[in-house]
């Protein structure tokens, strides 16, 4: 497999611990991810327990469905979707934060569009010579409404031994300052692992925990830079770079997808909040090339 990165971008990735791919997705390919998420959304019944999504740390609460999600489809409302008698202020469509987390493994079009020969030549051209895919979200950042998502780094969520893992991040939608686009602190991934989120027990009900590492504060919003790209852009995320999104205050979504892969030569402990089970192992990039 030939090489898709330059070695200047190469380079700019070691630098700064993530890189912007412009162009790397055609616009068709967008359109068709965005349809079959939002197909998705039309056929989720909720639970009694609509899950809602939350980064805070102080007020994430893991339930079942959650922590479950790994080897599922789930749709996750947003902090701000429900009105005080539980009713939702928006139409269900406009109220979904995210779906996460095996749509990658599960559903025909986001397996298409995961398992690509050029995606799998990014993770090799930036050092992960054997992804493994892990973990898919698609995150709507709905109009006026979309969530902060708290400055953090990936590695706090999905821990390995040595760590290993990699965000590929894909603008389905333009991302701007107004629209909550990602931010990133420059060299970051230099720094130490803060702290894991990881599960309290042997089974779902028994929640998570964060366990801190590292007492040096993650950067604030003013110390981060504003990674404002088009629709068919890849960002590739160090595990370590702190990065942050604003919450949407527009009037215009900001639909992305997330893949985030793991090296499988590392260790993935029991651990981790998210879990598969044995009969759904994790593929490789670069040996399950759909189309």
């Amino acid at each position: 497999m030939g090489a898709v990165l330059s070695d200047a971008q190469i380079d700019r990735y070691r630098r700064d611990g993530f890189l912007a791919v412009e162009g790397f997705v055609e616009p068709a390919r967008c359109t068709e991810l965005r349809a079959a998420a939002e197909q998705i959304v039309a056929e989720f019944q909720p639970s009694d327990r609509r899950t809602v999504f939350t980064t805070d740390q102080q007020q994430r609460v893991c339930d079942v469905e959650f922590l479950a999600s790994g080897s599922g489809t789930w749709c996750f409302f947003e902090e701000d979707a429900f009105d005080d008698a539980g009713g939702l202020r928006h139409a269900k469509a406009l109220s979904i934060n995210k779906i996460g987390h095996a749509m990658h493994d599960l559903d025909p079009t986001f397996e298409a569009f995961s398992y690509t020969a050029d995606l799998a030549g990014v993770a090799i051209d930036v050092g992960l010579v054997d992804a493994l895919a892990l973990q898919s979200m698609y995150i709507f950042k709905q109009p006026l409404i979309g969530g902060e998502v708290g400055c953090h780094q990936d590695a706090t969520f999905l821990w390995t031994d040595p760590i290993t893992v990699t965000g590929f991040w894909f603008a389905i939608e333009d991302a701007t300052v107004d629209n909550g686009c990602l931010w990133a602190a420059p060299g970051g991934h230099r720094t130490a692992l803060r702290s894991v989120f990881r599960r309290a027990g042997t089974t779902d009900d028994d929640g998570t925990r964060f366990d801190t590492l590292a007492d040096t504060p993650l950067p604030e919003p003013s110390e981060l830079v504003a990674l404002e790209v088009p629709a068919g852009t890849l960002v590739v995320l160090h595990g370590l770079l702190p990065h942050w999104s604003d919450v949407n205050r527009s009037p215009t979504s900001r639909h992305a997808y997330s893949l985030h892969c793991i090296s499988a030569a590392a260790d993935y402990p029991s651990w981790n909040w998210l879990q598969r089970p044995a009969d759904m192992p994790l593929r490789r990039l670069d040996r399950a090339v759909v189309g």
